[in-house]
């Protein structure tokens, strides 16, 4: 039977996750997850896209903070809870296409990310009050929302696509990539290879509250899985891998030829569950 292999959060989008055993679900996805974005002084957002380094900002939970770390660079802190920031400043924050509620941090966390950016940035947290909602042509009839995340409340994929990947990487001489290149939220072992393109909902044995989620949306790539998350930069000799070797196999006619890996998901019941990782999880087919 399917189990959850491993989840993951992203506290600040586009910065490096942390690998949790257990963590509580909410509509919005995970706790904690893409609560926060780093943006220009006009709010706009920033992504390893263009900031590459980003992946090297790492994130830890301690006690009612947030605690941030990057090379170089003293630890900074800031609240879990949003309530927490005192008289903070509010300001509009956007993330594509939406724009949102947001708080300011702070002086110390701007200059903070600013120094190690090597520009003006500024670190905003989702305001809680606020609701972004999700493109409801891959939601409806079901209304669900999200925070800073790209589009969607989780990312789930398969271990066996993930192995069936490496397995190709290693035949062309080209170096492994972690489950952390594709950033999912839930890591499912005991699926086939690319079988979560083929589902539709998906349970998962929490006890006293199942969870319900619904696999919507095949999820497109763009340039960040090339992006080494230890270094901060692509590998010198394999620099457009995986998506070099992506592309022979994992071209979508659906998205216009736009490579795909994992799935986009919403929360249907079980808002308040706790997902831990060994949990059965059943897996329902469409076609």
């Amino acid at each position: 039977m399917p189990v959850l292999n491993e989840i993951f959060v992203y506290p600040i989008k586009s910065c490096a996750g942390i690998s949790l055993r257990r963590a509580t679900l909410l509509e919005t996805g995970l706790e904690y997850d893409r609560h926060w974005m780093i943006t220009d002084p006009a709010g706009g957002m920033f992504t390893q896209r263009a900031h590459p380094r980003m992946a090297l900002i790492r994130t830890a939970f301690d006690g009612d903070d947030l605690v941030i770390d990057a090379p170089g660079m003293p630890t900074l802190r800031t609240p879990l809870r949003a309530e927490a920031l005192v008289d903070a400043k509010p300001v509009r924050a956007t993330v594509w296409r939406d724009t949102v509620d947001a708080l300011d941090t702070g002086e110390q966390s701007a200059q903070w990310f600013s120094e190690f950016l090597g520009m003006p940035a500024r670190l905003a947290r989702f305001a809680p009050a606020f609701r972004r909602t999700v493109d409801e042509e891959w939601t409806a009839p079901q209304v669900t929302h999200t925070r800073f995340a790209d589009g969607f409340p989780l990312l789930i994929m398969s271990q066996a696509s993930l192995d069936d990947l490496n397995a190709r990487l290693s035949q062309k001489g080209a170096p492994e990539v972690p489950a952390n290149r594709f950033r999912p939220n839930l890591v499912i072992g005991g699926l086939d290879a690319y079988e979560e393109d083929y589902v539709g909902d998906m349970q998962i044995r929490v006890p006293g509250n199942d969870v319900q989620l619904r696999l919507v949306k095949l999820c497109t790539r763009c340039p960040m899985p090339t992006i080494d998350q230890q270094t901060g930069a692509p590998h010198p000799s394999w620099p457009h891998e995986p998506l070099d070797t992506m592309s022979g196999y994992r071209a979508s006619e659906q998205f216009d030829g736009a490579l795909t890996f994992g799935k986009n998901a919403i929360v249907v019941t079980g808002e308040g569950g706790a997902l831990e990782v060994g949990q059965a999880v059943e897996a329902e087919i469409e076609f």
